[in-house]
C-alpha cells in the first residue's frame, strides 16, 4: 500500500476533508474512490468513462494489477467500473450491469473467475481501455519512478564496499535485495546477478556461480516506490576486465547515448530502438543485440511503449522510459546498460545520476 504523504511536486489533493464514513468494500457507491475522494483518481475516472465510452465497453472488472492501482485500488479482489459507479468486491458479478454487451476484463483473471461472471456479454481486453491513459505520468507519479530508480542506483553504486570476491550470484542478488529494502522501497521486484559468462544469458537468474577476477559482472535492480516501478543495471569489470570487453561496453554505452538523444515528443518508439540498432550495427556487434532497447516503466515494471521495431507509438511529454540497450555474445561475456528517464517537453530527463564508466571492482 501506498503512503498517502504528498510527495514533492505533486499535485494538490481535493481540501474537502476525508470522511469518517468509509464505504464498505462490497458497497457499490457512485463514483466510489479512496482518501476521501482523491481529485487524481476522479479525473482518472471521468478519463476512463470517457474512453468506455470511445470503445463501447459497458464494465471493466480489474484484478489486483496496475490498472487496479490506477483506479486507487487497495485491498479487496476486485474493482469493478461501470459507466456511473465504482466498487471494491470479492465478488464482481452482482455489480456488472445485467444488460452489459462488452465487459473489459484484466487478462490474468483466471478462466474460473471469468465463467464466475455468469453474463452473456462479450469479454475483451481492460488495456484497450487503460493502457493509453497510463503511458502520461503527472509530475508526482514522474517523482516516485525517480525515487524508485535513485534507490536501485545507490545500491549499485555502493558495489564496491561490499565483500563480493568469491561469493556466489545468489548470495549477492540476496544482498542486494535487502539493501534495496532499507533504502525505502516498498517491493523488490527482481535482482539480477551474472558474471563471467552468464552475462551473454539474457534474464539469466542469479545461481551457484562464484564471482572471479577476470569476470564481466551485470548486475540490476528493479523496486517499487510509493507504487511506481524503476529499473537500473550497471555493468562492472572484476579486477580487471575481459579481452575485448571493454571494446562492447563503449559499444553499448554509445547506443545508450543515442537513445537517450533521441527521446523527445513527437519522435516514435521504433525511432528510438533504431537510433540504438544503428549504433551497434554500425559496430559489428549487431547480430549480438537485444532486440528490445527499452520499455515504458509506471505502475507496472513492463509497460507500453516499447522501443523495438514496429512499435510506433508516438512519445509524449509525461511519459517515462527504461531505456535499456545490450548486447549479448554467447559463451564470452554481455552488457546491459539501464537507466529511467522522462520525456519533456524538450528532450529526455535522465533520472539517475551516477556516470556509466565501466567499474573495476578491486578486492
Amino acid at each position: 500500500m501506498t503512503s498517502d504523504a504528498p510527495l514533492p511536486g505533486a499535485i494538490p489533493s481535493d481540501p474537502t476533508p476525508p470522511t469518517t464514513d468509509t464505504p464498505h468494500p462490497d458497497s457499490l457507491t457512485t463514483d466510489f474512490v479512496h482518501s476521501g475522494g482523491s481529485r487524481v483518481v476522479r479525473d482518472r475516472l471521468a478519463a476512463v468513462r470517457r474512453a468506455m465510452a470511445r470503445e463501447g465497453v459497458d464494465a471493466l472488472v480489474l484484478r489486483p494489477s496496475p490498472d487496479f492501482r490506477f483506479l486507487g485500488g487497495r485491498g479487496a479482489s476486485f474493482l469493478v467500473v461501470t459507466m456511473d459507479a465504482m466498487a471494491e468486491t470479492d465478488d464482481p458479478a452482482p455489480y456488472v450491469p445485467e444488460d452489459a454487451r462488452r465487459v473489459g476484463v484484466d487478462p490474468e483473471m483466471r478462466v474460473r473467475e471469468l465463467f464466475g461472471l455468469a453474463i452473456e456479454a462479450e469479454l475483451v481486453p481492460a488495456g484497450a481501455v487503460l493502457e493509453p491513459l497510463r503511458l502520461r505520468k503527472l509530475p508526482h507519479e514522474v517523482d516516485a519512478v525517480g525515487r524508485a530508480a535513485r534507490a536501485a542506483e545507490a545500491v549499485l553504486d555502493g558495489v564496491g564496499e561490499l565483500a563480493w570476491f568469491g561469493a556466489t550470484e545468489r548470495a549477492m542478488a540476496a544482498r542486494l535485495r535487502a539493501l534495496l529494502l532499507e533504502t525505502g522501497c516498498e517491493e523488490v521486484l527482481s535482482v539480477r546477478v551474472a558474471a563471467g559468462e552468464h552475462t551473454a544469458r539474457p534474464g539469466h537468474l542469479p545461481g551457484a556461480r562464484v564471482i572471479n577476477p577476470g569476470d564481466a559482472l551485470l548486475m540490476s535492480l528493479c523496486g517499487r516506490w510509493d507504487g511506481y516501478c524503476a529499473e537500473v543495471a550497471r555493468v562492472f569489470a572484476v579486477a580487471e576486465p575481459p579481452e575485448d570487453f571493454e571494446a562492447m561496453y563503449s559499444v553499448v554505452l554509445a547506443a545508450h547515448h543515442a537513445a537517450l538523444r533521441s527521446v523527445r515528443p513527437g519522435v516514435a518508439a521504433d525511432e528510438v530502438a533504431a537510433a540504438v540498432t544503428e549504433v551497434i550495427d554500425g559496430s559489428g556487434y549487431g547480430r549480438f543485440a537485444a532486440p528490445c532497447a527499452g520499455r515504458g516503466v509506471g505502475l507496472g515494471h513492463d509497460e507500453s511503449p516499447r522501443l523495438l521495431p514496429g512499435d510506433g507509438t508516438v512519445l509524449q511529454a509525461g511519459m517515462t522510459l527504461c531505456v535499456e540497450p545490450a548486447i549479448y555474445v554467447p559463451d564470452l561475456f554481455g552488457a546491459r546498460l539501464a537507466d529511467v528517464a522522462a520525456c519533456t517537453p524538450q528532450a529526455a530527463a535522465v533520472l539517475t545520476t551516477s556516470p556509466h564508466t565501466l567499474r573495476v571492482l578491486d578486492r
